[in-house]
């Protein structure tokens, strides 16, 4: 079962990352759950989508964050954070992305750092704009980059981390072949739209793409994609100091394609139609979508930047 929304994720501990089937050490114990499902606790969507490819009918998956907030930047309440402490596995994305663990005290044998194998690759943004979504107040994006999932190489380490530590929570035969029959699965969708990435930022070569976020360092650099980022938000539709922002970066940037985390708006996109620019989505999926689930999203994502690259000159 997995109750849907969104969260955030904060780095705990270090667990090393083999194919899954291998032993590795990490502090996280037996279930002791004596009958009912393990309980895992995960803090953003991209993680209980992975959690629950791998472990199946096998376990219980709780994602508490709610639909309109940041997984990242949305805070728990006291009787959730509870919960995460009884639970039997709390799987963290890491690269500090839940900024509420910081203030709780989390039980360290139940910790998951999902993004531990590929700490010495974090990314750093620095001088972000400080901003707001929705009720969530203000926050910037200065710090370690987060959104490590979007380079699908860095999903499979954090899918195949989470598959060793379900085999060391429930390690009886049945559930064992599940979790490895799970992750390869996962590991082979994720592999396909690895390889549709590639074959896209090689199509793109050198060509200057903006992003309208800065939350996508980590699948520029993996696709090798020329990459500047601003910070606009989907729903507002720019004003002509904005607008006269951008075009300073165009000048030394001449992007044709701007990336957006969720549609924008109809205004907004044919102010950016005028200056030739096309608007392209490429949902990161933090939190669970409105219709299908990571997997279709990413491959719509895809195809999107596909169809972009067709157009190529």
């Amino acid at each position: 079962m997995m109750r849907t929304s969104i969260t955030a994720v904060v780095l705990a501990l270090s667990v090393g990352v083999t194919a899954c089937g291998r032993k590795q050490e990490s502090p996280v114990a037996v279930a002791q759950t004596h009958g009912a499902l393990p309980k895992i606790h995960v803090a953003n969507y991209p993680l209980a989508y992975f959690t629950s490819r791998i472990g199946g009918h096998e376990i219980d998956v709780v994602f508490d964050a709610p639909k309109d907030a940041d997984p990242a930047f949305w805070q728990p309440t006291d009787d959730q954070i509870a919960a995460m402490q009884k639970s039997d596995l709390i799987v963290m994305n890491g690269a500090g992305y839940s900024k509420w663990a910081e203030q709780v005290t989390l039980p360290e044998a139940k910790v998951l750092d999902t993004s531990s194998a590929f700490r010495d690759k974090f990314m750093v943004v620095k001088s972000a704009v400080t901003h707001s979504h929705g009720k969530q107040g203000e926050h910037s994006h200065d710090g370690t980059s987060f959104t490590t999932w979007i380079d699908f190489q860095q999903a499979i380490l954090q899918a195949d981390v989470i598959c060793e530590a379900l085999k060391r929570l429930k390690p009886d035969a049945e559930a064992v072949e599940q979790f490895a029959l799970g992750f390869d699965s996962l590991k082979t969708d994720l592999l396909a739209l690895d390889s549709r990435m590639v074959a896209v930022g090689s199509k793109l070569g050198d060509r200057p793409v903006v992003a309208s976020h800065p939350v996508y360092q980590y699948w520029a650099r993996r696709y090798r994609i020329n990459l500047q980022s601003v910070h606009r938000e989907p729903e507002e539709v720019p004003t002509a100091a904005p607008m006269a922002d951008l075009q300073k970066i165009l000048e030394g940037h001449p992007a044709t394609v701007i990336i957006w985390e969720a549609e924008p708006a109809k205004e907004s996109a044919e102010k950016l139609k005028g200056i030739n620019m096309d608007s392209v989505v490429f949902d990161p999926c933090a939190n669970t979508p409105r219709s299908g689930d990571f997997l279709s999203v990413m491959r719509d994502n895809v195809a999107r930047l596909e169809k972009i690259v067709r157009r190529a000159p």
